[in-house]
């Protein structure tokens, strides 16, 4: 059955049309956990307004035999965590103070996503033609948004400065293009620099920006390196903003601050050898890590920004502009791939449930089990939580290689065929960054939120793709061209 598009997912907005107010802040922006509803009273968050999710998608037909596997996001959740950054921010900054939190795209590539975190109030960091064209699609204006990439083309700069676009230059190579584009075209593009600060990694090597060696950025403690910098602000009036970003998963929030220390003290080192206050913003990345093994948000927003209030107090004191650049952390524990058990089997005394849910959806956990686990959650064909005996599964999904599984040795209520298992924490990078392994289709996203009288309603966010759409990506059109060479 297909969801009824509720007012969050009402249509695209235009490009030059501003985004609609956000809604206030929580009272209590630090606030962890799920209490339990009132008796007779629906649950509206936590784990009793998932399984009530969870056993809608099945009875509504938004998981079933035909599409066997979706992303379910929940709408008032995903609220929640934008308004708690925000006013974590708020509480440290020095009132009228610039601060732009730019979604990190790349987490959620899903265009009601984006227009739905720019109601509450979040602009667009983005690293890709692709990104940027979500970004316009979803109605963000240029001053809300932000370009990143270490391998930005002549044509994404000129279409970044024509538009106005914030650009953060990564190397001083793009610096010199930004040079001759800038001299053959004015542009009110702010435009910036992104510097390593060679501060080290956190537990995840693939996640840490800020080694010795990594790709991102101008490396600030390499020989020269800081006094080149310096110069190239010097010799460049138009250049006002410095960026870092020292990693996401896996880094600790001492290793985060540090980074914006490191940007603060060389915006004052810029500013006073250039005797004016060139450096106006500050670009501190995101990178917030996720709590992956419990329904607790930890570390919060207040928590971070607390440190760097008290690691930086420059920082907050109203005399630089702030960007951040959160992703994961704004929609990971807001998420879930739901998917039915289509087989189980027993292999050397293992129960194996094989599901619909694998590689394609859960890329990260497949390749890297022990960086990115998942919880997983059992439920029964209608999507009750599962009440089975107790014992250890695995978790496997359709691809065809043997190590595509997303739980390993998982103790679980017994899954049965027709059954169903959500992959939890996954709102952000999952289902919305698809890995087409074996051709399987995307799948489809939707979003649900209690309404005024507790009821779940439902939007679509992406309707699942057909395999006429699949074969039309993959060539079908030129079916013949190679038999003519």
């Amino acid at each position: 059955m297909a969801a009824t598009a509720g007012r969050w997912c009402s249509g695209a907005m235009s490009p030059a049309t501003p985004p609609p107010s956000p809604s206030p802040a929580s009272p209590d922006p630090s606030a962890t956990g799920s209490p339990s509803a009132a008796a007779g009273t629906p649950a509206t968050h936590g784990p009793a307004l998932r399984d009530r999710a969870v056993a809608a998608a099945v009875a509504q037909g938004l998981v079933s035999a035909a599409d066997p596997v979706a992303g379910l996001l929940d709408i008032a959740g995903i609220r929640r965590s934008a308004a708690e950054l925000r006013a974590a921010f708020a509480e440290f900054t020095a009132p009228g103070t610039p601060v732009l939190h730019a979604f990190a795209v790349k987490a959620a590539s899903l265009v009601p996503v984006l227009r739905l975190l720019a109601q509450e109030g979040l602009g667009c960091e983005v690293a890709s033609p692709g990104e940027l064209a979500l970004a316009r699609a979803a109605g963000l204006p240029p001053d809300r948004t932000v370009l990143d990439s270490p391998a930005k083309t002549h044509a994404e700069l000129r279409e970044a400065l024509a538009l106005g676009i914030a650009v953060n230059a990564d190397s001083f190579g793009e610096l010199a293009r930004l040079d001759a584009l800038t001299a053959a075209a004015p542009t009110a593009s702010p435009l910036g620099l992104r510097v390593n600060p060679q501060l080290g990694g956190g537990s995840i090597d693939a996640m840490s920006t800020a080694t010795g060696m990594s790709k991102f950025g101008v490396a600030l403690r390499d020989p020269d390196a800081r006094e080149r910098v310096v110069q190239a602000f010097l010799d460049r009036p138009w250049l006002t903003r410095l960026h870092a970003h020292v990693g996401s998963q896996g880094m600790p929030l001492e290793l985060m601050a540090d980074s914006a220390r490191v940007l603060y003290g060389l915006a004052e080192e810029i500013n006073e050898r250039a005797a004016r206050a060139q450096v106006t913003t500050l670009d501190i990345g995101g990178g917030l890590p996720v709590n992956f093994a419990s329904d607790e948000t930890a570390p919060t927003y207040r928590q971070y920004a607390r440190l760097l209030h008290r690691t930086v107090p420059g920082l907050f004191d109203g005399r630089y502009g702030l960007v951040t650049e959160f992703g994961r952390s704004l929609l990971a524990e807001h998420g879930m791939v739901l998917a039915r058990v289509e087989y189980t089997k027993s292999a050397g005394g293992r129960r194996i449930a094989v599901t619909h849910a694998g590689a394609q959806v859960a890329t990260r956990t497949v390749f890297a089990p022990d960086s990115w686990p998942v919880r997983v959650a059992a439920y029964d064909a209608q999507g009750r939580p599962g009440t089975g005996a107790a014992a250890a599964q695995d978790v496997a999904g359709p691809c065809c290689f043997a190590g595509d599984l997303v739980a390993r040795n998982r103790t679980l209520p017994l899954l049965e065929p027709g059954d169903h298992v959500a992959l939890l924490d996954t709102g952000a990078y999952y289902f919305s960054t698809h890995f087409a392994y074996n051709s399987l289709p995307r799948p489809g996203v939707h979003g649900y939120a209690p309404g005024p009288d507790g009821t779940l309603r439902w939007a679509t966010v992406r309707a699942a793709q057909r395999v006429d759409e699949l074969v039309a990506e993959s060539g079908g059109a030129y079916t013949d061209a190679l038999t003519q060479l």
